[in-house]
């Protein structure tokens, strides 16, 4: 399936934000490729390339805390995602925070 996204725009990544379907909680920032977009569509769970190790990896593959996908929405310039999904397990982030964004920036500065 040819995904009307322009890769080379953003250098071969995507950045796609994950949101729960039915609270509207924002869960974390990941970054695609076009391999782990069309991973994510085929399988139905959210895969990202990561940055530091190079390589594909889907989310929860190591913890259990996985991604499936309700929806995804394709932003207005064709270069960024909003997925929106159901959490199967219990948080999202590796410091064991339901989300990546519990961090007030009041509360660091």
């Amino acid at each position: 399936m040819k995904i009307p996204i322009d890769f080379t725009k953003t250098n071969g990544l995507i950045p796609a934000i994950t949101q729960d379907y039915k609270t509207g909680d924002v869960f974390m920032l990941g970054y695609m490729n076009e391999e782990a977009m069309q991973k994510t569509i085929k399988t139905g769970w959210v895969c990202f390339w990561s940055r530091s190790r190079k390589k594909l990896w889907m989310k929860g593959e190591e913890s259990g805390n996985k991604l499936k996908v309700k929806n995804i929405y394709l932003d207005c310039d064709k270069d960024s995602l909003l997925i929106k999904v159901e959490l199967i397990g219990k948080n999202v982030c590796h410091t064991g925070n339901r989300s990546c964004f519990y961090t007030k920036l009041e509360e660091i500065i």
